[in-house]
C-alpha cells in the first residue's frame, strides 16, 4: 500500500500539495511512482510562470509511460527540484521529500478547499482497484 502522509492534499490526478504559508510544493504520489516505474525524465515548468490551478505544469516520463503533470493551485512557480534534472530517480525513491517537483505562490487560498485530504485520496485510490 502506497505511504499519504496526513498533512498534505491530493489531486484526483495523483498530485500531492504540501503547504506552508502561501508557497504549495507539489510532486506526484507514491501510488503514481509506483505506477509508472522507474522515472527516466521530468520537464518541469519555468521558473516565474504564471499558472492556473489544474494547469498542465510538466510531464514525468517511465519506462512504461509518459504522464501529465498538473498544478494544484493558481499562482507563480518560485522554484523547480533542479535536482531532477540529473536524477528523476528521486521521485521514485523519495515522492514526498527529495523527490518534489515545483514550488507555487499561489494566490487563491480558496483552491485549497478544492484539493483531496488523505484520506479523500486513499478512498479514491481503493475505489480504482
Amino acid at each position: 500500500m502506497s505511504e499519504l502522509p496526513a498533512e498534505l492534499k491530493f489531486l484526483s490526478s495523483h498530485e500531492w500539495a504540501r503547504v506552508e504559508g502561501d508557497i504549495v510544493t507539489v510532486g506526484i504520489s507514491d501510488h503514481a511512482q509506483e505506477s509508472m516505474g522507474d522515472l527516466v525524465f521530468v520537464e518541469l515548468p519555468d521558473v516565474g510562470a504564471d499558472l492556473h490551478a489544474n494547469d498542465e505544469a510538466g510531464v514525468v516520463e517511465s519506462v512504461k509511460a509518459a504522464s501529465d503533470i498538473y498544478t494544484p493551485v493558481t499562482g507563480k512557480v518560485l522554484a523547480i527540484n533542479e535536482d531532477l534534472e540529473d536524477a528523476p530517480e528521486l521521485v521514485n525513491k523519495d515522492p514526498y521529500h527529495d523527490g518534489w517537483l515545483f514550488q507555487i505562490k499561489f494566490t487563491d487560498a480558496a483552491e485549497l478547499d478544492d484539493l483531496l485530504s488523505s484520506e479523500d485520496y486513499q478512498a479514491q485510490l481503493d475505489s480504482e482497484d
